[in-house]
């Protein structure tokens, strides 16, 4: 996926062309969350979802770990695994340098869909 810039919006700011899943915002809750907690593990993000979640759609699991995936493939999250203690071992994830700014642009996509909604919901009441 790239950079959330298109050639339809300019380089002005950040589009929502190349943001990921806006209908259930994956992608920003997962780097908000990463960006509070530090570091985390898949499961443990999923628990915390409801906290975080910005719609009511429910995300499944399967899509959060394909989310993280992709965003360790884009260079935003970065993955290390955890063999210490009993059990499996288990991947923990943490933002890196370029997820930072890619949660900075998706803060920018966010501000404008707001103000778009706000004009919607005063032109439809």
């Amino acid at each position: 996926m790239p950079r959330g810039f298109c050639a339809r919006h300019g380089r002005n700011h950040p589009c929502t062309c190349a943001m990921g899943n806006v209908y259930r915002f994956i992608e920003p809750v997962l780097l908000l969350m990463l960006k509070e907690k530090g570091h985390s593990y898949g499961y443990d993000l999923s628990e915390s979802l409801k906290d975080y979640a910005l719609t009511d759609a429910r995300i499944e699991r399967a899509a959060l770990y394909r989310t993280l995936r992709t965003l360790e493939q884009n260079g935003y999250v970065k993955s290390t695994w955890d063999v210490e203690g009993g059990g499996p071992a288990r991947r923990v994830y943490s933002l890196t340098r370029s997820g930072h700014g890619h949660l900075r642009e998706w803060a920018e996509v966010m501000d404008r869909l707001s103000k778009s909604m706000k004009t919607f919901v005063k032109k439809a009441i």
